[in-house]
């Protein structure tokens, strides 16, 4: 196969839990995968450590293990580091990632340093961090994701996500309708570059996509049957990148918009919510049907535009002029130079982003 290496190493969780009203009883699932009286760091905010953490510590406490937590309100590399003093000074042997994008990605990042186990717990569906070998963390030069790997366990109350801000959930259906144009950008890096191309992990990331496509409906009145699609879909998104070794099946050209987005704007709107727009946009390049996945983005009340984002025109403009060098060496349909000014601006009107 042209261009794989020869040892391709893949990890993959040891054990998916997904139900309702199970949040009690994670205690008895952390007996069946790890021995008591382990010490179990729990990262997470300040909201869940209200709602949800003594729950959590109670049922863990029942198991015999010893919990503690710490409690974050960013995810950058600074705090990153003050998590991992206190899993050495805790004698952490599990880090647990409660909460959302922030408190998964301090715990997994933390776990790999450490050579710790770690286990997910995810209280929205904002996007498929919850699985994936990857953390995005604030700091570096360059907002790319850092290489961590899959959580021992996932462990997932639809209850909870059910009961999280609405927004926060719909921006992970924005996120999943990505794998739609970053699937395009790997096949065509593979077909122009030579680069790796994981036909297997590809489709799945693919299939995630689909499958929320189908159940956007569902998804947009938040029914039960919905969140447990996207829960799902959100997983094996994340076990794509984990089976290709990259972020490359879930991250194309519109996370590169969405990243760059985050640069420009004075107020940046959700990870999802921007990924929803730059599919849009990046679909009517790839010569998809860039006006159903507006529509079906907008039957679910994900923004479609500028306006809706948040943002002002011009920012999206200029986001998508860095959105090429926010990883050079990432080939994708925004091709090695990028957009001119003018060309962004275009892009933009023709797909009504901006008006």
């Amino acid at each position: 196969m042209d261009g794989m290496s020869d040892l391709h190493v893949i990890g993959l969780p040891r054990r998916v839990v997904v139900g309702r009203g199970i949040m009690q009883s994670i205690g008895s699932y952390f007996k069946q995968l790890f021995p008591s009286e382990l010490t179990v760091m729990v990262v997470t905010g300040q909201t869940i450590r209200k709602l949800v953490f003594p729950i959590v510590k109670g049922s863990l406490e029942d198991a015999g293990f010893n919990v503690y937590s710490v409690t974050v309100r960013d995810a950058r590399i600074e705090t990153a580091e003050r998590v991992i003093e206190d899993a050495v000074e805790g004698k952490a042997d599990i880090i647990v990632g409660l909460g959302g994008g922030r408190s998964i990605d301090l715990a997994k990042y933390s776990a790999h340093r450490l050579n710790r186990k770690w286990v997910s717990v995810p209280t929205v569906a904002s996007h498929d961090g919850i699985t994936s070998p990857f953390a995005s963390l604030k700091g570096f030069e360059k907002p790319v994701s850092r290489k961590a790997r899959m959580p021992d366990l996932i462990f997932i109350d639809v209850d909870v996500i059910m009961k999280a801000p609405r927004r926060y959930n719909i921006a992970g259906f924005g996120d999943l309708i990505g794998k739609l144009t970053s699937v395009r950008d790997w096949r065509l890096a593979h077909k122009l570059k030579g680069e790796y191309y994981g036909e297997y992990s590809a489709s799945l990331a693919l299939l995630s996509a689909k499958h929320v496509l189908t159940y956007y409906k569902e998804i947009g009145i938040g029914a039960y049957e919905g969140y447990r699609v996207l829960l799902e879909a959100l997983v094996s998104s994340g076990v794509a990148m984990g089976i290709a070794g990259s972020t490359r099946p879930a991250s194309g050209s519109e996370h590169l918009f969405a990243h760059a987005l985050s640069i420009v704007s004075k107020n940046p709107p959700l990870h999802g919510e921007a990924v929803a727009v730059g599919t849009i946009m990046m679909a009517y390049l790839h010569g998809i049907n860039w006006r159903e996945i507006r529509r079906r983005l907008k039957a679910v009340g994900a923004p479609t535009n500028a306006k809706e984002l948040g943002v002002t025109e011009d920012e999206i403009i200029e986001a998508l002029v860095l959105a090429a060098r926010i990883r050079p060496e990432r080939y994708t349909i925004l091709g090695e130079r990028g957009f001119t000014r003018e060309a962004a601006e275009r892009l933009a009107r023709k797909t009504g982003v901006i008006s």
